[in-house]
Formats: C-alpha cells, structure tokens, sequence
C-alpha cells in the first residue's frame, strides 16, 4: 500500500488502495476472519465481496460497492447496483437508507482528498438523473390538486435532496413548481404571487450564518403568511432557529408527506 502523503503531512490513498480497504472492511465486518482475507489476491477479493453482494441486503454492502463504482468511474456497475435496490426496497429506502448516507461518506473521502471532486460529480449526477427519470414516470397531477413551490436559495448548489422532495410530493399528488438551483429571492416572490402555492419547500446543506438563515426565513413567511414553508437539509437541522408560525422543520425528506 502506498504511503502517500500531502505538503501538509495528510495521509492519502491511491484508487486501488482505498478500494482495497473498503473491500477488506466490508467483509471482515461480515465475519470474515482478517487472516482468510489476507490470503486472497486482488481479483479474489473482489469477486467475494461480489459474493456478498449478491446474497446480503445489507446496507453497508450498497454504499461500500457504490463507493466503488464512484472510484472507477464505473457506470455500469452503478447502474446495476441502483437497480436492484429500487427493485428489493423501493425509491424512498433506497434514498434515505442508502444514497444519503453514502453522499455522506464520499463527502468524508472528498474532504480528506482521498477522491476528487470528480468523482464526487460522477455519482451525484447519476443519482440526480435517476431521480429525475423517477419524477418523470409519476402520473400529472389534477389540475385542482395543491400547488408546491420548490426552491433552493442563491447559494445553495446540492440539488438532490430538492429532487427527492420534488418526488415525494408528486407521487402524493401535488402540482410541484420546481425552480432548482440558486433562486433569486424576487424571483421566487414573483413566482409565490402569481402561482400562489399552498406549499414552499427547500432543501440546504451548505452551512450559513444562524442569522442569515432567521432573516431569510421569516422575510419568506412574512411575504406568505397563508403559505406553509419546510425547510429540509443538513444546514437547517444542525442550528437552532426561532421559527415563524408557518414555518416547519422536516429532519427528514418524508416527514414533507404530513405537510400535504
């Protein structure tokens, strides 16, 4: 194994160096005695975690091989992997007991430097794209139905989480006006004044100042009093807020349902 190091004394690892101790870490936490992996060589260890793979449903043997794949760059294998969760668990479990605790993990790797921001964008649009393909086979909803507005603020870029929402509210039958990325408040005013949604929705993960988030919120609430506002997302969840009447918390993406 080869130890490499930054200016600053940071140990980091090569691709197959950090595959190999994902590897020996999934199967030894499964049983398999150090000394037994010890005697394997490359292509037999893989092939065991492979095993392993296709017999457990564990989730640590997802997000261990979607590491993987997001380290070769390997497509195919991510795919297959998405496919079969989806298949044995559903979309929602799979997101909130997979997907989101493997972003945090490769986010814990990127931040270390032990995978590059890349890499990091390999996956995350992957699981963005089937997301999106998730949303778009959900029947249209009635034209009565009510109406969500979903946004991220200016400086908020993580657009997953946003995504699940926009799935979730869908499938429950909402009409979603989705803005993505980096929404200008007047814009999002505008569009709030004329759609009149009974529905805000937001995810953030990039952390910011208590009080910049406090203003920003209740400026939202006081602009739409009527309206019912949820925020999700790392950011929000970590710091304590006074929040506005309308204004709720969901520590968790599916939590939005009791909102419909």
């Amino acid at each position: 194994m080869h130890l490499n190091r930054t200016p600053t004394n940071i140990r980091f690892y090569s691709d197959d160096d950090l595959k190999k101790i994902i590897n020996v870490s999934l199967l030894n936490n499964h049983g398999v005695k150090i000394s037994h992996i010890a005697d394997l060589n490359r292509e037999e260890l893989i092939a065991k975690v492979f095993e392993f793979a296709e017999k457990k449903t564990g989730d640590d043997v997802f997000i261990n091989q979607l590491i993987v794949s997001m380290i070769d760059l390997d497509e195919q294998m991510f795919e297959e992997l998405l496919k079969k969760l989806w298949q044995t668990i559903g979309i929602e479990r799979t997101i909130t007991e997979v997907i989101y605790p493997f972003l945090d993990r490769i986010g814990i790797l990127w931040q270390t430097g032990n995978i590059t921001p890349a890499q990091e964008h390999f996956v995350s649009n992957l699981v963005r794209q089937k997301l999106i393909v998730a949303i778009d086979a959900l029947p249209l909803p009635a034209k009565t139905a009510k109406r969500a507005v979903l946004f991220l603020p200016e400086y908020e870029l993580h657009e997953i989480g946003l995504l699940f929402c926009h799935y979730i509210l869908r499938n429950e039958g909402l009409r979603v006006i989705y803005l993505g990325q980096m929404v200008p408040y007047n814009d999002l005013r505008s569009i709030g004044d004329s759609h009149r949604p009974h529905l805000f929705v937001t995810s953030i993960i990039s952390e910011r100042p208590p009080k910049e988030l406090q203003g920003f919120f209740n400026t939202l609430s006081q602009d739409f009093p009527g309206v019912t506002i949820v925020a999700t997302g790392a950011a929000v969840a970590k710091i304590a807020l006074a929040f506005p009447p309308n204004f709720h918390l969901a520590d968790s993406v599916l939590k939005l349902k009791q909102f419909v």
